[in-house]
């Protein structure tokens, strides 16, 4: 599978591989619902053949709670990060909470009432409460009333942003109120100096805004951002797959992955660095492309 030459030289010269990987539009489709909670078979399947092999090291990193995550992967020896790395579960099973409970539970329970009130009556929107976290989903709604309850409601929890160890976290028809923790940049952070792996090159695959956070300290690191979209848009990766589907083809090739010396070739790597027009001719649907000078931030 081809790759943009300067992403192939990092992954040929990785002795190992630690892969931080989103889960809702990177390695599976949206679901209906935030609710929605049913593994995928698929992704089950290609988790668990990743952490076979001794030389990479998977984190699944989500904006879902961890109770869903844990439901999603039922994989041993992941690191599982939900609500954007405030909860982990790290692969020996143990639990860590980044933040104290106590302390952000009381500010979010006086939000919950007057967010929920907002959308008392209105279709199309719904509020997720993660313990640690408050998102409200508009993805179904009016167009004509998703930018006025959005902002009613960021007005009814600046106070709280403003004033406690809090942050909104935005997107498409959606709006979190969550802790500063919340951060897939800072979770990326903790992890790789809370359990660093000596020699392993970090590969971040994420999709929206709240990955593009970690991309900048995977790229700080030395290490590769992939961003998994269709899409075109302003990015600080390296380069993009279109779909989960293509993502999660490209991953299943790192399942076989061994340090340079003792391979001639990187799997997932075209030997003779084929163009994507080439590649699409031999495997249809897969495109990797390389963010231009225009959308790339990096290059700015």
């Amino acid at each position: 599978m081809y790759m943009p030459e300067s992403v192939s030289v990092r992954l040929a010269q990785a002795e190992r591989l630690w892969l931080f990987l989103d889960y809702d539009g990177t390695l599976a489709d949206f679901a209906p619902t935030p609710d929605h909670v049913v593994p995928q078979a698929e992704v089950v399947a290609l988790i668990g053949d990743l952490v076979q092999n001794p030389l990479v090291r998977v984190a699944v990193v989500s904006g879902r709670r961890l109770g869903h995550v844990e439901k999603l992967v039922p994989v041993a020896g992941v690191f599982l990060a939900g609500t954007y790395g405030v909860e982990l579960r790290l692969p020996d099973g143990e639990r860590v909470d980044r933040v104290a409970y106590e302390a952000v539970r009381p500010p979010l329970e006086a939000v919950k009432p007057r967010w929920m009130a907002l959308i008392t009556g209105r279709e199309g929107f719904f509020l997720e409460d993660k313990g640690w976290a408050l998102a409200m989903h508009a993805r179904f709604a009016e167009s004509s009333e998703v930018e006025k309850v959005l902002s009613a409601a960021r007005h009814i929890a600046d106070p709280i942003v403003a004033s406690g160890p809090f942050r909104f976290l935005g997107g498409h028809r959606f709006l979190e109120i969550g802790p500063r923790q919340a951060h897939k940049g800072r979770t990326v952070e903790y992890l790789l100096g809370r359990r660093a792996w000596p020699g392993s090159l970090p590969v971040y695959l994420g999709d929206d805004d709240k990955d593009e956070e970690a991309f900048g300290v995977i790229k700080a690191r030395g290490g590769v951002a992939i961003r998994v979209s269709a899409e075109p848009r302003e990015t600080m990766a390296d380069c993009q797959l279109e779909s989960p589907q293509i993502a999660r083809r490209w991953l299943g090739t790192l399942r076989w992955f061994t340090p340079f010396g003792a391979r001639t070739s990187m799997p997932g790597m075209d030997t003779k660095n084929k163009g994507p027009s080439e590649l699409a001719e031999r495997e249809p649907g897969i495109h990797i492309s390389i963010p231009s000078p225009d959308t790339a931030s990096a290059d700015r």
